[in-house]
């Protein structure tokens, strides 16, 4: 089942996010096939201001799990995140899911 983290940066994150970004991709990195996408919100200056993230997982709480591992979430840069089931209506993005 596929899962998406909607994460929203704190006000003034974006140096926290910076520095965090390294730790952040490795640990998305070695989620392997349960990493289906990720990237960042932007805003009018092109500047993130939060973060999707879908992943497969078994369970609600397993997505949980993996968001919660997220690198950014200790470091504070999400002010808020929630995750949701997903389901994908249309794919043009030639992955397989």
């Amino acid at each position: 089942m596929l899962y998406a983290m909607i994460a929203k940066d704190a006000p003034g994150a974006l140096q926290k996010r910076l520095d965090t970004r390294p730790v952040h991709l490795e640990h998305l990195n070695s989620l392997g096939r349960k990493l289906v996408f990720a990237g960042a919100l932007l805003d009018a200056e092109d500047q993130p201001e939060g973060s999707i993230v879908v992943f497969e997982a078994e369970s609600l709480a397993e997505a949980e799990a993996l968001a919660a591992a997220d690198p950014f979430v200790p470091a504070g840069v999400f002010a808020s995140y929630e995750v949701k089931r997903w389901r994908i209506a249309i794919n043009n993005s030639g992955a397989e899911l």
